[in-house]
């Protein structure tokens, strides 16, 4: 099984809605109350791309099985060298590394970038995720307690930050 990356292609986007789709559905890993349509993840694409950042995905045997990409954390121009990133892999597909490959991936990409800082925001019920991150030098730096509200709870996200050297 070889995990291949490429850079983001507009006919990927109904695999990619599917996976964020399942995850909105079924998790707190999105805080986000609707369905996807895969015209507003194509636009949140392209707005990436078209600042600069990348959009990438992982294949096996040529089918998608995960994405990933970063983007700025925040908008003043001071933040420029601080990025924010989000992986995600098809439910069916985790535990193979395809996770670790993507984000290891776009550390390598942010730091051709010259980037500074990579942050990831996480719902602190996501433990794996944390942990995942730990792996890769992530820490935790704030929980910001009563931050999103979803499946009829108040949920707490936690902000991981990795500085790039």
């Amino acid at each position: 099984m070889e995990i291949i990356i490429r850079p983001y292609q507009s006919n990927d986007v109904e695999t990619i809605v599917a996976i964020l789709n399942y995850y909105i559905a079924n998790s707190t890993a999105l805080y986000d109350y609707e369905l996807r349509t895969l015209e507003q993840q194509q636009a949140i694409f392209e707005e990436k791309i078209a600042k600069g950042f990348p959009v990438i995905v992982a294949t096996i045997n040529g089918q998608v099985v995960g994405f990933g990409y970063y983007s700025e954390f925040r908008f003043r121009e001071a933040y420029k060298f601080t990025v924010e990133h989000s992986v995600y892999v098809m439910p069916v597909e985790e535990g193979k590394g395809i996770g670790k490959t993507i984000l290891q991936y776009l550390i390598d990409l942010a730091k051709k970038q010259k980037l500074h800082t990579m942050v990831a925001v996480i719902d602190y019920e996501n433990q794996n995720s944390i942990v995942f991150h730990e792996k890769f030098g992530f820490t935790i730096v704030g929980i910001i307690k009563e931050s999103g509200f979803k499946f009829n709870r108040w949920l707490h996200s936690v902000i991981m930050q990795l500085i790039l050297k």
